[in-house]
């Protein structure tokens, strides 16, 4: 009994391994920062390639995993950049582990190993090593549950889909319809992915970034599909006390110009640290934001243009139209912006940290999702929570205009922010202790204690 005691006390370190995308550093230092708050101490393995910034979290430890090749293109395929990643990584992962151990005092040792369900490297090592593991999912349970469908739905036939059969709901998981699943171009290379880093969690524990009355339906489906242990605590940003780990510059002047704006008047519009758009696209999207006669705030992230680098390319009849009603930047400090009073809504590509924020604040959206998980978050936002609409097809200024128009100062918009009010209520009690997600982070606490 005293030595298991000795054992419990030895084992604090929790070591972290991040995918290397900014939607999913995020919330895999939040639940460091969680973690540590809960003592633990807290080392982070991660990629050289877009490699978070130690100074932001001083109270971690960082292990940068060796350059074995040139850094992955995920803009081009990243399907095939995520495979060479988990490839690359397998070999020098447990010398780095190695080097973590050989840091640690004599009262300490590794608790165990969380990674990012894309990492799934790390679960096979860690098992070799004897170290208990823990997969992190950063999206949401809705599309962890679209994704393990996949492979079923093209043994049944049911994917390629035609089509005509695109807006039919898909059977077992409504709302979504076949169009909303995340479905990648090179379809059987996605697959093949989907079912390595399934595989790992036959066994391991699943932490999501979700709420639990948010997704009390899919969280049930995926206990009972999988019978492992699962700890819904988000969301992570509103729990955990942490510094901005944006490995773009925020530009804050933004906050001033917000300071200036009327209540709720101000539409905040951004894609996201990954998506793209062409030049005909920025042109639809500008114009339709200076027809709307709205105030916004529009970034335009360095490199999201295609072709072009600046937002210079914008036209100076459009920077006329607009004047001192629109603010644009290259990036913005997202949940200071949400949180902001001038802000009346937001158009998103609906990812999933980018939903979490908006659903905390009480703010409703226009949905343009662009990749992967982002179709399934957008139905849900708009035909499951009904806090905001979608802009389907292709960008246009007139569609973007009443789009707007109908979030910002439509009734159908006010319903919006009415039930979005609601789930930021919701959120503040599942925070709060004796909440949900206030619950899944203790039991997640004193599973890692145990092992």
């Amino acid at each position: 009994m005293e030595e298991q005691g000795k054992r419990r006390r030895c084992l604090r370190r929790v070591v972290l391994v991040p995918f290397p995308f900014q939607g999913h550093i995020n919330p895999i230092l939040q639940l460091g920062s969680i973690l540590h708050s809960k003592g633990f101490s807290i080392t982070v393995v991660h990629a050289q390639y877009n490699s978070p910034d130690p100074s932001s979290h001083p109270d971690f430890s960082f292990v940068p995993l060796p350059n074995t090749s040139s850094a992955p293109d995920f803009t081009v395929e990243i399907v095939a950049s995520t495979v060479q990643l988990n490839t690359n990584y397998k070999a020098c992962f447990q010398e780095c582990l190695a080097q973590v151990m050989s840091q640690q005092g004599s009262d300490e040792g590794i608790a165990c190993i969380i990674h990012d369900e894309l990492m799934y490297f790390s679960q096979a090592e860690a098992k070799d090593l004897k170290l208990p593991s823990i997969s992190l999912t950063v999206g949401n349970a809705a599309h962890f549950l679209a994704r393990s469908a996949l492979i079923q739905l093209k043994a049944e036939g049911h994917i390629p889909f035609p089509e005509s059969k695109s807006q039919d709901l898909v059977p077992e998981l409504y709302p979504l319809r076949f169009k909303d699943l995340p479905i990648l171009e090179k379809l059987e290379s996605y697959l093949a992915l989907v079912s390595k880093a399934f595989n790992n969690k036959a066994s391991s524990p699943i932490i999501y970034n979700t709420i639990d009355f948010l997704e009390n339906s899919s969280l049930k489906k995926i206990q009972h599909q999988w019978q492992v242990p699962i700890f819904a605590m988000g969301p992570m940003h509103r729990i955990a006390s942490t510094s901005s780990s944006s490995l773009l510059e925020e530009d804050t002047s933004c906050l001033a110009w917000l300071d200036k704006q009327s209540c709720k008047s101000v539409i905040y519009v951004s894609l996201g640290s990954v998506a793209f758009m062409d030049i005909k696209e920025l042109a639809e999207m500008a114009w339709g934001l200076a027809n709307s006669h709205q105030p916004f705030l529009w970034v335009v992230r360095p490199g999201s243009v295609l072709g072009e680098e600046l937002i210079e390319v914008l036209s100076e009849e459009f920077k006329k139209n607009i004047g001192e009603r629109g603010y644009i930047v290259k990036w913005a400090p997202q949940k200071k912006v949400l949180a902001h009073v001038a802000v009346g809504g937001f158009l998103s590509h609906c990812g999933w940290n980018s939903t979490l924020e908006s659903i905390c604040e009480g703010i409703p959206m226009i949905c343009r999702p662009c990749l992967v998980d982002q179709k399934v978050n957008a139905r849900y936002v708009s035909h499951e929570w009904r806090v905001g609409l979608e802009l389907e097809g292709d960008l246009e200024r007139g569609e973007i205009k009443r789009a707007i128009k109908t979030l910002m100062v439509g009734e159908e918009g006010e319903a919006m922010r009415e039930e979005a009010k609601k789930l930021k209520e919701n959120v503040e009690l599942c925070i709060k202790e004796g909440g949900s997600s206030y619950n899944s982070m203790n039991r997640l606490v004193e599973m890692i204690r145990s092992f």
